[in-house]
């Protein structure tokens, strides 16, 4: 089955998990997508097509008034830095940002807090006080469907109409990858082997699972790419070899690759599995999965056959589940959809709808030269503040210049060993525009493990939660 034909969704996956929460039911009403198939770009949910258990309007939560509204589905990093800068570009916007989870959670520096280096204070935050501070509003909701020929979001509250829409909707899990129709594999082996890649309550789950981990074999499988953050995971393991390290864990972590070498910042990770952790870290490259039993706790990939005592399994990932709500996932030349946005590699607005953007992860194919900005919280908060600049120009009645992101990620490799010093790597990107009118990346990898990237990796950090929440 093809990594990106989602017939599984993840409404279906909540319906068929027994889910009966007002939320879960609300998803479970939205028939599950038919192989190959997209949703349509108008289809809202109806009272008609809800279980009987949940009272859902579709009256306008809020009447729209005079001012220009931009709607924000979405409030990670590419959602929050889009509200912000929104209200600062521009005041005389209503600006309405929607997210289901309660508080905010950030994915980076989590690797750290699995481990104990940061607390959850470093890594959550309060929607509300920020919204308040910056003048947009926060609602509390899932959304359920569009219909963007009449310009609405629907919500189990109520249906939003707006001028600009904005979808900052991450990543979903394509367990169908691997499971296919069977949705009982899929909710056992995100209870059991969570990758926490989406937060909030997986990531609690995950380390609940990494702290009571008293020894044997941890297997952690990668995802093809692209995908979220893409040395994440190797920091992860590494961080997780320090960890047993320092707790004296007899665990043995072997990283299940699809690709031929680790990357980026390969060099440097393997320095550190070999120097730092000998013995405690098996890489093994082109292991694309062909079959996960997590039951049994056996996986099966091109490299062989692997038993763990625990895992984290990652599989491959797709844009979040609002972009298919949506109708925005691109197809490919055999008319397949892609898992992405299909956006405008400039304007980062959906290529059918000059007037709905996507930011962060969800974002599709944007260069020949080198296909997907990396999908990090960096990059994600950097489009988010060009749609914003974006949107502030239009509503102003000019026509918006293109911008272009910058990335850099962090690494830690060493949390201190033997009262030395903790130790980052660092990756960079730079972005222009060529000749010939093509996106072009520029890469730079610092593979020496410095404390003084670790100072930076902090500040980094301090710096851009500042500027979403103080």
């Amino acid at each position: 089955m093809s990594d990106s034909t989602p017939h599984l969704s993840r409404r279906r996956f909540l319906a068929a998990a027994g889910a009966t929460t007002a939320a879960s039911a609300t998803l479970a009403a939205t028939p599950a997508l038919a192989q190959g198939a997209t949703p349509a770009a108008a289809q809202p949910v109806f009272p008609q097509q809800l279980p009987i258990l949940i009272t859902t309007s579709v009256q306008p939560i809020l009447p729209k008034g005079k001012a220009k509204r931009v709607v924000i589905c979405g409030g990670g990093w590419g959602g929050l830095s889009a509200a912000k800068h929104l209200r600062q570009a521009d005041p005389s916007l209503e600006v309405i940002l929607l997210e289901k989870n309660p508080s905010f959670f950030s994915g980076p520096m989590s690797n750290k807090w699995l481990v104990d280096i940061v607390d959850t204070q470093f890594l959550q935050h309060d929607y509300l006080q920020v919204a308040d501070k910056y003048g947009y509003r926060f609602i509390q909701a899932e959304v359920t469907g569009f219909e963007r020929d009449r310009k609405r979001v629907y919500t189990a509250q109520g249906y939003l109409e707006y001028d600009f829409l904005v979808l900052a909707a991450g990543i979903r899990y394509n367990f169908e990858a691997w499971f296919g129709d069977d949705v009982a594999a899929a909710n056992y082996t995100r209870t059991h082997f969570p990758s926490a890649y989406i937060p909030n309550n997986e990531m609690f789950r995950l380390k609940k699972g990494i702290q009571e981990f008293k020894g044997g074999d941890l297997v952690m499988t990668l995802p093809p790419p692209p995908h979220r953050c893409p040395p994440s995971p190797y920091e992860r393991a590494t961080l997780l070899a320090w960890m047993f390290t320092v707790k004296k864990v007899k665990g043995h972590i072997t990283i299940l690759d699809p690709k031929d070498s680790p990357r980026p910042l390969g060099p440097g990770f393997k320095e550190a599995w070999e120097e730092l952790y000998p013995g405690m870290v098996t890489y093994v490259p082109n292991a694309r999965v062909q079959s996960v039993d997590p039951y049994n706790k056996r996986i099966v990939t091109e490299a062989g056959d692997f038993k763990w005592d625990h895992a984290i399994l990652m599989t491959p990932h797709q844009a979040g589940d609002m972009v298919w709500k949506a109708g925005g996932i691109g197809k490919n030349a055999e008319g397949k959809p892609t898992g992405w946005a299909n956006v405008d590699q400039f304007m980062l607005n959906l290529k059918d709808d000059p007037d709905t953007y996507v930011v962060g992860d969800s974002v599709g194919f944007v260069s020949p030269h080198f296909g997907f900005y990396p999908k990090s919280a960096h990059v994600a908060h950097r489009l988010g503040r060009i749609v914003a600049g974006y949107i502030a120009q239009r509503a102003a009645g000019k026509t918006p210049k293109y911008a272009l992101p910058d990335n850099l990620c962090y690494m830690m490799v060493n949390g201190g060993l033997n009262g030395g010093p903790q130790e980052d790597l660092l990756v960079t990107f730079d972005y222009k525009v060529n000749e010939q009118g093509i996106i072009q990346q520029t890469q730079v990898d610092d593979n020496v493990r410095s404390h003084r990237l670790v100072k930076e990796d902090f500040g980094w950090a301090t710096g851009m939660y500042a500027d979403l929440f103080s």
